[in-house]
This record gives C-alpha cells, sequence and structure tokens, in this order.
C-alpha cells in the first residue's frame, strides 16, 4: 500500500525514463529503415528488397532507383517495349529476372550486361523478331530461357556460344522452320528442349540439325515435338521419325550447287524487273542482256508412296524370278531322272552280242525321245 502523496513523486520518477525509452525508440526504428533499401513506388518488395515485383503496373518503362541487392525483379504484364543497354547494370546480384508479357521488339547488344549471376531470363510472349548474336554472351550462368510465343524465324549463329550451364529451352510458337546445327553444339549440358507450334519445312536445310536431334535424344536430351509443315508428303510427321534415306537427294543438290559455283557469275538479277523505256525514234539501239530472275526449280522430295510402291514392285519382281527359277531346276531334274530310266532300260533290252536291226530300232527310239 503506496503512502500519502507518493502518486506525484512516481510520475516525476518515470517521467524521465520514459521520454529516454521513447527516444531510443524512434532513433532504432530510424537506424533500421535507413538500412533496408527503398523499394520502389510502382511496385512490392519483401522484408530485404531481395524481391521486386513491378508485374501489372502497366509500366512503360524500368523503374528507377531498384535496390541493389534485388535477386528476383518480376516486370512480367506491363507495356515496355524498349530496353536501353545496360538497363541492369546496377543489379549485378540479380538472379531471376521476367519480361513476359510485354511489347519488346529488339533488344541492344548491352541489354544484359553485367548480369554474370543471373540463372533464369524470361523473354515469354513479346514481339522478338531477330536477336542479336552477342546478346547473351554476358550470361554464363544462365539455366533457364524462354523465348517462346515470339516472330523468331531464324537464331543467328553463336547466339548460344557463351551459355555452357544452359539446361532448359523453349522456343514454342515461333516462326521458324529450320535451324542450323551448328547453333546448338556449344549447349553440352541441354537436358529440355522445346519447339513445337513451329512452322518446320523438312528439308535439306533442316537435315544436320535432324542428325544434332539424334545425339541429343541418345544422351538422354528431352524433346517435344518437331513437327513437319512442309513438304506435303511429311505433313504432321515427327521429324525424328523421318527416315534418313528421304535426304539422299540432297547431296546430289550439294553437288549441283558446288558445281555451279565454277561457272562465271552473271549480271545481278533482280525480282521485279522494271518496266522497259519507251522507244526514241532514230536506230534501233543493241538489246541488253535482261536482268529477271530466272525461276527456280524448287527440289522436290523423295515421295514415300512412290518409296513403298518401288519396294512392293521389287519384291514381286524377285518373287517371280525365284519361282521360275525353281521350276526350271524340277523340270531338268525331271528330265534327267527320265532319260537315267530310259537307258537303264536300254541295256537290258541290248543282246549281248550286237544286233544291227535291233539298234537301229533303238537309235529311232532314241530320236523320238529326244
Amino acid at each position: 500500500m503506496l503512502a500519502p502523496g507518493s502518486g506525484p513523486e512516481l510520475r516525476t520518477w518515470f517521467a524521465p525514463l520514459w521520454r529516454q525509452i521513447s527516444w531510443l525508440t524512434c532513433w532504432i526504428a530510424l537506424c533500421t529503415a535507413e538500412a533496408l533499401p527503398a523499394c520502389p513506388l510502382p511496385c512490392t518488395c519483401d522484408g530485404h528488397g531481395l524481391q521486386v515485383d513491378c508485374s501489372g503496373r502497366g509500366l512503360t518503362a524500368l523503374p528507377p532507383d531498384l535496390p541493389a541487392a534485388t535477386r528476383t525483379l518480376l516486370l512480367l504484364n506491363n507495356r515496355l517495349s524498349f530496353l536501353p543497354g545496360g538497363a541492369f547494370a546496377s543489379l549485378s546480384g540479380l538472379q531471376r529476372l521476367d519480361l513476359s508479357n510485354n511489347f519488346l521488339d529488339g533488344l541492344p547488344r548491352t541489354a544484359f550486361g553485367e548480369l554474370a549471376n543471373l540463372t533464369e531470363l524470361q523473354l515469354r510472349n513479346n514481339s522478338l523478331r531477330a536477336l542479336d548474336p552477342e546478346l547473351l554472351r554476358p550470361l554464363p550462368r544462365l539455366r533457364h530461357l524462354d523465348l517462346s510465343l515470339n516472330g523468331l524465324a531464324r537464331l543467328p549463329p553463336g547466339l548460344f556460344d557463351g551459355l555452357p550451364a544452359l539446361r532448359s529451352l523453349f522456343l514454342r510458337a515461333n516462326r521458324l522452320q529450320s535451324l542450323d546445327r551448328r547453333t546448338f553444339e556449344p549447349l553440352a549440358g541441354l537436358q529440355l528442349l522445346q519447339v513445337g507450334d513451329n512452322p518446320w519445312e523438312c528439308d535439306c536445310h533442316l537435315r544436320d540439325f535432324k542428325h544434332w536431334l539424334e545425339w541429343f535424344s541418345y544422351r538422354g536430351g528431352r524433346l517435344d515435338q518437331l513437327t513437319c509443315t512442309l513438304p506435303k508428303e511429311l505433313r504432321g510427321k515427327d521429324m525424328r521419325a523421318v527416315p534418313m534415306e528421304m535426304f539422299n537427294y540432297c547431296s546430289q543438290l550439294d553437288g549441283q550447287q558446288s558445281s555451279a559455283g565454277l561457272e562465271v557469275p552473271g549480271p545481278p538479277c533482280t525480282k521485279a524487273s522494271p518496266e522497259p523505256p519507251k522507244p526514241k525514234p532514230g536506230p534501233e539501239p543493241e538489246p541488253e542482256p535482261s536482268t529477271a530472275c530466272p525461276q527456280k526449280q524448287r527440289p522436290r522430295p523423295v515421295s514415300v508412296r512412290r518409296a513403298i510402291g518401288t519396294v512392293i514392285i521389287a519384291g514381286v519382281v524377285c518373287g517371280v524370278v525365284c519361282i521360275m527359277m525353281v521350276v526350271a531346276a524340277a523340270y531338268g531334274c525331271i528330265y534327267a531322272s527320265l532319260m537315267a530310266k530310259y537307258h537303264r532300260e536300254l541295256k537290258k533290252r541290248q543282246p549281248l552280242m550286237g544286233d544291227p536291226e535291233g539298234e537301229h530300232e533303238d537309235q529311232k527310239q532314241i530320236s523320238s525321245v529326244a
């Protein structure tokens, strides 16, 4: 029980202590706020700023002042159409970058410079038409790359030269018609490749890549499906199921092209020849050499039905020849046995001393049998 008058004394004693505790609490909170990295206003960050989520914010440019300690940066579902060179130079520790579902139609050579620790890059569903051969060189630790749902018509040689750690590559739903084997040979550690939903032309341009696919499948790599669109004879078939005999005509085309390369080149040809100028009065000028492009015949691939029909016809002919040989051999054996039987009977009927009349009759019988 407190003595009378002790209440004001306690308040007087606790007041300075309470002020000190309040100042200490404010100082700790201020120091903590200064130590944590600032998060860009349109984005959300986790407690330590390691993951910055700027997805679905309608951004047309990269947010400024991204935390230098960022490990994951999500920029999907925005309206980004351009990335400046060295856009992520301050994020040297970035490991995952997602730029999916934007409007990127081109990437500068130095777009991903200084991202040596990046392991995952998502560029799905953009408007990319071409890629610089040195775009991915600064990413030696990249393991997952998604280029699906773009407008890529070709992959430049050397694009994957600096990616020894790449494990999965997605190229679905582009405009790829053929691929160069040399582009994929540096990917010794690749385990998953998806190339479906592309208009593949299974002709001589894809022959070398088919050899690489066989090696890729042999060492355990996984491939979704490479369905042929052209030629018509192979439409809907998986490229891996097409026998290599279907590409025998490619060596003939290579020989023709090499021999044609020795010819003297003529004037350059143009796709659309201009209209001839109206003749001027006077002597007729000498005719100029035509620069119109000659119509090139497209190499016609071997027909599967024709090949099967040829095999069937050859088998029937061989069977008929074999049957005729068996019949001829049987006829020879029967004839030989009859002649041997006849000679045995002839010897039995021949007298011990020669009989001219009998010999004359025997000769008649032999001639009749012959």
